[in-house]
């Protein structure tokens, strides 16, 4: 069974090309005109086991949030159409991971019902000319196209780029956990 996708997302603001093998090896290649979501999504891909490519671009002149958003969705459908009817995965996951100073939790739920929950000491500020409050629309995006639970906790954390950074990286291990074949699971795990 192949758990690939490729998504071609073209907007009036943006333009993507993302590819995405599940079961990947973590091999990544990643172009945007914004260096620090180059930089937290090859990490994705290579806490994930996730090989993904994106060619990106988008009006970057005026913001970076069309682009992040857009990112976000198209990541979030990739995952929608390459787990196709998620026959098999254990579709739970959850990863606390510290990074220096910060503890950071990321359950996720492929549970076919968008939700999300976002609590972290990032109340604003940039990381080089990367506005943070852009972490929370990636996530937000994934998870309405992905149609997806996911909650993530910064326990605590003082610096803005290990807690960006644990965020990515532990949405990576929870995700790796959530779509990983268990074949003791026939179907898709339901609530009973």
């Amino acid at each position: 069974m192949s758990r690939r996708a490729k998504i071609r997302r073209k907007t009036k603001e943006t333009e993507i090309d993302l590819s995405l093998n599940v079961d990947g090896r973590g091999g990544y290649r990643v172009k945007t005109p914004i260096p620090f979501l180059n930089h937290m999504m090859e990490l994705f891909s290579r806490h994930g086991l996730f090989d993904l490519e994106i060619k990106a671009k988008g009006d970057v002149d005026v913001d970076d949030h069309h682009l992040v958003e857009d990112v976000g969705l198209a990541l979030g459908e990739a995952f929608k159409k390459a787990l196709g009817d998620k026959n098999g995965i254990r579709r739970y996951g959850s990863a606390t991971l510290p990074m220096d100073e910060t503890l950071t939790t990321v359950a996720i739920d492929f549970s076919g019902r968008p939700s999300f929950v976002y609590r972290t000491p990032l109340k604003g500020g940039r990381i080089k000319s990367f506005d943070v409050e852009l972490v929370e629309h990636f996530f937000e995006a994934f998870t309405n196209s992905a149609a997806v639970n996911l909650h993530v906790n910064v326990l605590y954390g003082r610096i803005k780029h290990h807690i960006v950074e644990s965020i990515f990286k532990a949405f990576a291990k929870s995700g790796d956990q959530a779509t990983s074949i268990d074949p003791r699971v026939k179907g898709v795990p339901a609530i009973v």
